[in-house]
């Protein structure tokens, strides 16, 4: 079969023309001017060519390739194309599927096709370059109107896509994968390829179309994940479309942006790292952040945000640096008490807790002063608690408390991180906020490498809390 494949590519390509080293292997499956070699399900008139390009115009249906290369049935291979999509519009890159008369194709796996979403009672988030439902990309990646490069490549066991030559998602499927009843043929196998057309406001143009087929019996290069029963809630919440993002992360401890990209793909999540922004924190001055600002290069691939420290940073750095952001957080754990005294809860020895009633009136009017004044997008590390007063959590969060802190979140629209680390706010807290219609944030606030976690407290808190999609917090809301 190796052997066979080999032929049938050295066949083509002779056919196509001599080879350079940018194109060996590559076989075209798209002659620009006719269909030829591809078969539409239901409402075949929702397929147009246009200028040397297939477009997605009408009613839900299919394009199935029915070609000749490889009697359209591959199994390792790497797949291009150029995409082009208008405002809003949802289509998709099925792989190892089969031709079927009508429904969405059950076989196989798609990688999504989606730069922008709207508004309604469904909002779809999950982004171009997802592994649609199993490895989800949260954020847009790149703009509507625009050409760009999609590439599929799939090697044993692992699918890998990239967006603009970057690499946007990554699985590698283990043996008894768990899927959800919906999407029980995402599975690898073999099979074709097809392009969706979602729906008639769905506009999305696909040119130079093509593959690379590779041989079957290529070893797997990914790691499937060790942990079946987390990787079952992962799914479960990815086909939901629930956002698995983590907004509070940073690139400390020697962490490196590449390897945080990493450690979010092999999840499915997307992450946002943030810089520190105030005194004996970071950045200190609004001429050195703006220098970083200036020299920053950024990733589609996650936020960049601005953490800011103590109650001063609005002195220390300008609106136009706040702006630059992609949003701003900061938290209550740096404030000067009644006696005068600057404190920094986390800091034993800055910290100075006296009589505890005394000091969590304190701390819940500096909170929620910070969440009605301050302009931020999320409220962090919330409800925290020094050392020395956190095993009364239960007893010092009292619902006279717990009611201020969240009509002061409801009323400003600042949203509530699930923070991952400190194990913060207690679900009684979530659901309370959740009935005022409270949105939340995942973060992690990690300090390095070891400690950025699988954002399991989040996770859990999704379902004892039963948080919904609607209920999660999104930059620009």
């Amino acid at each position: 079969m190796k052997n066979m494949k080999i032929m049938a590519i050295a066949v083509l390509a002779l056919a196509l023309g001599a080879c350079t080293p940018e194109t060996e292997g590559w076989i075209t499956l798209f002659d620009g001017e006719t269909l030829e070699g591809w078969t539409a399900s239901e409402s075949s008139d929702s397929w147009l060519i246009e200028d040397g390009a297939i477009v997605t115009a009408g009613e839900r249906s299919h394009l199935f390739y029915s070609g000749e290369v490889l009697e359209h049935n591959f199994k390792n291979f790497e797949f291009s194309v150029e995409v082009k999509t208008l405002p809003e519009a949802n289509s998709g890159i099925y792989i190892h599927t089969k031709f079927q008369e009508e429904g969405w194709p059950y076989d196989g796996y798609e990688c999504q096709v989606l730069n922008s979403n709207g508004e309604g009672e469904y909002v779809e988030h999950k982004m171009t370059g997802s592994i649609y439902a199993i490895r989800n990309v949260w954020k847009s990646v790149t703009p509507d109107n625009e050409w760009f490069s999609y590439r599929i490549v799939v090697q044993g066991k692992t699918i890998q896509t990239y967006i603009n030559d970057a690499l946007a998602a990554e699985y590698t499927e283990p043996d008894g994968a768990y899927r959800p009843e919906s999407f029980a043929g995402r599975l690898l196998s073999s099979g074709t390829f097809a392009f969706q057309c979602h729906d008639p406001g769905s506009v999305v143009a696909y040119k130079n179309i093509k593959v690379k087929p590779l041989a079957d019996d290529l070893p797997t290069p990914g790691t499937p994940p060790p942990d079946l029963e987390f990787e079952k809630k992962i799914v479960d919440l990815s086909s939901q479309n629930f956002p698995l993002i983590d907004f509070h992360t940073h690139l400390k401890g020697g962490l490196t942006r590449e390897e945080l990209l990493a450690h979010a793909r092999s999840y499915g999540f997307t992450y946002g790292f943030a810089v520190n922004c105030g005194l004996k924190m970071g950045f200190e001055t609004d001429d050195a952040l703006k220098a970083y600002l200036d020299a920053f290069e950024p990733t589609p691939f996650a936020w960049h945000a601005m953490q800011a420290e103590g109650r001063e940073w609005l002195e220390l750095f300008s609106d136009e640096s706040r702006e630059s952001f992609d949003y701003a957080f900061t938290d209550a754990m740096t404030w000067t008490n009644k006696n005068g005294v600057r404190q920094r809860l986390w800091m034993p020895d800055e910290t100075d807790v006296g009589d505890p009633q005394d000091f969590m009136d304190q701390l819940v009017d500096n909170i929620v002063k910070v969440v009605t004044t301050e302009p931020i997008d999320i409220h962090v590390n919330p409800t925290y608690l020094p050392a020395e007063i956190a095993d009364q959590y239960d007893a010092l969060w009292t619902d006279e408390r717990i009611d201020r802190v969240v009509k002061a979140l409801a009323e400003s629209g600042v949203a509530l991180e699930i923070n991952n680390r400190f194990k913060i706010p207690s679900a009684k807290i979530i659901k309370k906020a959740k009935e005022a219609g409270v949105k939340f944030t995942f973060g992690t606030n990690n300090g390095g490498a070891n400690d950025l976690g699988r954002m399991e407290y989040g996770i859990d808190m999704v379902y004892e809390c039963g948080l919904t999609p609607q209920d999660m917090w999104f930059p620009g809301m």
